[in-house]
Order: C-alpha cells, then sequence, then structure tokens
C-alpha cells in the first residue's frame, strides 16, 4: 500500500481496532497488519500521540510472558474522534470512488 494512503487512514484503524477492545501494543500492531503493513515503529508514536490527546486511557496488565503489558482504553474523545474519522473517511471514499467509476466511464467512450 502507497505510504501516504497508509498515513492518511492509520489513526481510523488504530481508532477501529481500540475500540474493539482493550488491546496491548504487540497485539495492536498484528490487528492493523491485517489491513495495512505496519510495524511496531509505527504503531508505538501514534499510540503515544492517541494516548497524550486523551484518545486512550492505559492500564497494565501482569504477564506470564515477561514484563507487564499496557493496554489501551479508548476513552469516550476517543470515541468522538473515531466517529469524525469515520464520517470523514466515508465522505472521501464515496468521492475518490465516484471520480474513479467517472474516469473509467470516459476511458470507454
Amino acid at each position: 500500500m502507497n505510504t501516504q494512503f497508509k498515513k492518511g487512514v492509520l489513526e481510523l484503524i488504530v481508532l477501529l481496532a481500540v475500540n474493539k477492545k482493550d488491546i496491548y501494543g504487540y497485539e495492536l500492531v498484528m490487528e492493523v497488519s491485517k489491513v495495512v503493513d505496519v510495524n511496531d515503529g509505527t504503531i508505538y508514536p501514534l499510540l503515544k500521540r492517541l494516548t497524550n490527546e486523551r484518545y486512550f486511557e492505559t492500564y497494565l496488565v501482569d504477564s506470564n510472558e515477561g514484563p507487564a503489558r499496557k493496554y489501551y482504553k479508548i476513552t469516550l474523545l476517543g470515541k468522538q474522534r473515531l466517529e469524525e474519522l469515520k464520517s470523514i473517511w466515508k465522505v472521501f471514499a464515496n468521492s475518490v470512488n465516484k471520480f474513479i467509476k467517472e474516469s473509467i466511464k470516459n476511458e470507454q467512450k
């Protein structure tokens, strides 16, 4: 996937994933990777920013496999941001899809 496309939609995907369930960093990287190719060097700075902007809260859970894991939980503000981004995405995607369809029709003439 194009880097610029990925950059533009990554916040939305992360918010959607955390909205489904509380999740720790590595698990989130795996979840987001199902949609776009990312690594932890991309996700962790985004998680830090979203937490600083109060879209997420964090808490620690003990792990049998090493140190405690930091879980991310979406806040009310985060849910509002998610709804805002979903609306923006729908308008954007519809506009682009409409333009593509029109371009294809013009090519066929």
